[in-house]
C-alpha cells in the first residue's frame, strides 16, 4: 500500500471541522452516544496508527433518535478509535465500547471469559458483563429468528435450547467468540436544545467467551464493540426495526476540545447537506467524483475506486487513517508539492515524508477539495492535511 496516511488525516480532520461550524448539539428524537478517544494521552505514533489500520482492513446534530456522546480528536499522534459509554443491563451497568461502523453486531467480555483482558493501558476500568445478574437478560437460541436471520437461514444441527454462538476472526488472527444474550441497553434520547432523558431498548449481543490476539491484550483493551453496519444484527438495525429511532446516523466530532456526539436518527437541525450511499454494498460506500487541488482538478478515470462488485470509497469509523489508491495518491502529492519546489524531503520511520518549513502552511500550500456525489464538497486547508511531529517546524502529510 502506498503512502495514503495523509490524505487519511484529512478525512478525519475534515469531517470534524465541518460538523464543527454546527456544534453538537442535537433536536429531536435522537439517541445520543458520549465517545472517547482511545489513544488519547498515549503518544500513538504513526507507525502503530497505520498498523492498526492494516490490522483492522482484514476485519472489516438534531435527529429523532438516540446520541452516543463521544471523546477524542482527530489528531495523527494521538487518536486511534473512538469509544463511548453505554449502559446494559438491570440495574445497568457501564460498558467502554469502540463505536464501529464497519462491523455489525455488538458485543462486550463476559463473566467467565478466557483470556478476555482485565485491565486496560487507556486508563479505563474494564466490567464483565453477567448475564446471570441482570434480570431483564436472556438467551438466544439457534431456532429463532435473530440467529436465523444472522446466519442467513437455519443453523445446521440446530435443536431446541441450544444457544446462538458467534464466532469472529479478524485480519490480524485476533478473535471473538461467544453467544448472543437479549437484555436492555440504557440510552439517551434527545429531548430538546442540550436536554435529553434515559430510555431502554432491547437489543441482542454478543457475550464472549473468548478472546485472542489483540483484543486479548491491555494496551488497547475495551470492554467490546459496537456495531453500526447494515445488517440486521447491528444495533442501529435493531433500534430502527423497534421503532425506536429511523435507521440513519451522523458524527458530530470536535476537533478543537476533542470529543463529540454520535446521533442515532434522523438528522432534523441543523441542516445538512448530503451525499447517498452507494446500494447493495457490505459497507457505507459513498460516490467521490473528483480531486481538487488549488483550483485544478485531478484527472480521474471514472471507475478508479471501483473493484467488482466494489463500488465507491468506505466511510468507517473503526480505521484511523484515510487511504487512496496510488494512481491517485502520487499526482496527488506531486500536485501539492509542486508549489513548494525547493523543499527538502526527509523520511521519518521509514515511510513518512516529513519537510522542515518556516511560515504559515495555509499559505504555502494548496486548499484541496474533494467532490462527491450530488454537488457535496469536503474542503480541507493546508493546517488540516499536514500537521506537526516535533516541538521544531518539521510537517508531515
Amino acid at each position: 500500500m502506498m503512502d495514503l496516511r495523509r490524505l487519511a488525516l484529512v478525512v478525519v480532520t475534515v469531517a470534524v471541522t465541518v460538523v464543527g461550524e454546527f456544534g453538537c448539539g442535537c433536536f429531536g428524537n435522537v439517541l445520543t452516544l458520549n465517545v472517547l478517544r482511545k489513544f488519547a494521552g498515549h503518544g500513538k505514533n504513526l507507525s502503530a496508527l497505520r498498523a492498526h489500520d492494516i490490522r483492522r482492513h482484514g476485519r472489516l446534530l438534531s435527529t429523532i433518535g438516540v446520541d452516543l456522546p463521544l471523546g477524542g480528536n482527530g489528531h495523527p499522534s494521538e487518536t486511534g478509535l473512538y469509544f463511548a459509554k453505554i449502559g446494559l443491563g438491570n440495574p445497568s451497568k457501564d460498558y467502554y465500547v469502540q463505536v464501529d461502523t464497519g462491523s455489525d453486531i455488538l458485543w462486550v467480555n463476559c463473566a467467565g471469559c478466557d483470556k478476555c483482558p482485565t485491565k486496560s493501558d487507556l486508563g479505563l476500568g474494564l466490567t464483565l458483563y453477567d448475564p446471570k445478574k441482570s434480570s431483564t437478560s436472556s438467551l438466544v437460541y439457534c431456532d429463532q429468528d435473530f440467529c436465523t436471520s444472522t446466519y442467513d437461514g437455519p443453523l445446521p444441527g440446530c435443536k431446541p435450547n441450544l444457544q446462538c454462538q458467534y464466532n469472529v476472526v479478524y485480519g490480524d488472527g485476533s478473535s471473538t467468540a461467544g453467544y448472543f444474550v437479549k437484555d436492555d441497553m440504557k440510552l439517551e434520547q434527545v429531548t430538546g436544545n442540550l436536554q435529553s432523558r434515559s430510555t431502554n431498548g432491547t437489543v441482542v449481543f454478543g457475550c464472549g467467551a473468548r478472546q485472542s490476539g489483540e483484543l486479548g491484550s491491555s494496551n488497547e483493551a475495551l470492554d467490546g464493540i459496537l456495531g453500526f453496519g447494515q445488517a440486521n444484527s447491528s444495533i442501529i438495525s435493531q433500534l430502527a426495526a423497534s421503532g425506536k429511532v429511523k435507521k440513519s446516523f451522523a458524527h458530530c466530532l470536535d476537533n478543537i476540545e476533542g470529543g463529540g456526539i454520535f446521533a442515532i436518527g434522523e438528522v432534523v437541525s441543523p441542516k445538512v447537506k448530503r451525499t447517498p450511499m452507494v446500494q447493495n454494498q457490505a459497507h457505507y460506500n459513498i460516490v467521490l467524483k473528483d480531486i481538487e487541488v488549488g483550483g485544478d482538478l485531478l484527472r480521474l478515470p471514472s471507475d478508479i475506486f471501483d473493484s467488482g462488485d466494489q463500488k465507491g470509497t468506505i466511510v468507517d469509523s473503526g480505521t484511523t487513517l484515510a487511504y487512496l489508491p496510488s494512481s491517485i495518491y502520487e499526482p496527488l502529492m506531486t500536485k501539492i508539492l509542486s508549489q513548494q519546489p525547493a523543499l527538502n524531503l526527509h523520511t521519518v520511520e521509514d515511510q513518512f515524508t516529513c519537510f522542515q518549513f518556516v511560515g504559515s502552511v495555509d499559505s504555502g500550500f494548496p486548499v484541496i477539495k474533494f467532490h462527491f456525489e450530488d454537488s457535496l464538497v469536503l474542503t480541507v486547508f493546508p493546517h488540516e492535511y499536514t500537521f506537526q511531529i516535533r516541538v521544531s517546524i518539521i510537517y508531515i502529510f
